[in-house]
């Protein structure tokens, strides 16, 4: 009898840890907001059963890389627009599970007070992925700046331009290297979570900006065939909650709005 509750009692904790590294997440984020978010509903989904653990990341293709791979469960750092043409570009299958914020994206300098000081010539930096490059020619294009042509959308190239009365220069650059070279340039168009690591309010400190009606909002991204799984459900529905929309609020005071 002694065997047996001794056998019985190991398979009752080699069950238990099974059950508790089924409800472990693994999950890929950048680290302004969207890492910060995760740490905030961290506690909320240890009390449902689910151990989240944050891992940063400072570029955008790893962690779709990784959770395509199944070296990690989900990513939370990108909006849809992106998602899709990485979808279609490296053949994955990603959704999304939730939107949880919006970014605005904004141009910034540390030369010129308004746009309207923009030299001629002036050396202006955008991300060199294609949405977010896209994104920033829109931007400048409803700055006044440029003018891209007909049909131009979240797709655009440097290509695009069609008019360019200051003769700007547009370079493609790494989308994280960007505050970095904020001082060697004109101007830069800088994705929000790379602009408040680098200690930039984007209320404050942007030339311009994108409305809160930005349509990019920020998802969580799983694989097509674990978006049913229950700890990840969990996850969803706790960056949905009212506490979340709370501290987002609270946190970035209009640098980052909440989608929901």
């Amino acid at each position: 009898m002694k065997k047996l509750l001794t056998a019985l009692a190991a398979a009752a904790a080699l069950t238990s840890a099974a059950a508790q590294a089924a409800d472990t997440l693994r999950v890929a984020a950048t680290a302004v907001p969207h890492a910060e978010i995760l740490e905030f509903v961290k506690p909320a989904l240890a009390k449902d059963g689910v151990d989240l653990q944050v891992k940063v990341f400072t570029d955008y293709v790893q962690p779709n890389v990784q959770v395509a791979e199944e070296r990690l469960d989900a990513n939370f750092f990108q909006h849809q627009p992106y998602l899709d043409e990485f979808n279609a570009s490296r053949g994955t299958k990603l959704v999304s599970i939730a939107g949880v914020h919006v970014e605005p994206f904004g141009a910034y300098s540390s030369k010129i007070k308004t746009l309207a000081e923009l030299p001629q010539g002036a050396q202006v930096v955008i991300p060199n992925d294609a949405t977010n490059g896209g994104r920033a020619l829109l931007l400048l294009q409803k700055a006044g700046v440029i003018k891209l042509k007909d049909g131009a959308g979240i797709t655009a190239t440097v290509k695009d331009i069609a008019e360019n009365p200051k003769a700007i220069k547009v370079r493609e650059l790494e989308a994280a290297t960007l505050p970095r070279v904020l001082a060697q340039v004109d101007l830069a168009l800088i994705n929000t979570n790379y602009a408040l690591e680098a200690g930039l309010n984007p209320t404050q400190d942007a030339l311009v900006i994108e409305g809160s009606d930005s349509p990019y909002v920020n998802i969580l991204v799983v694989r097509e065939a674990s978006k049913n799984d229950a700890a990840l459900q969990k996850l969803a529905k706790a960056l949905h909650s009212a506490e979340v929309k709370a501290f987002i609020a609270e946190k970035y005071q209009g640098a980052v709005v909440p989608a929901f």
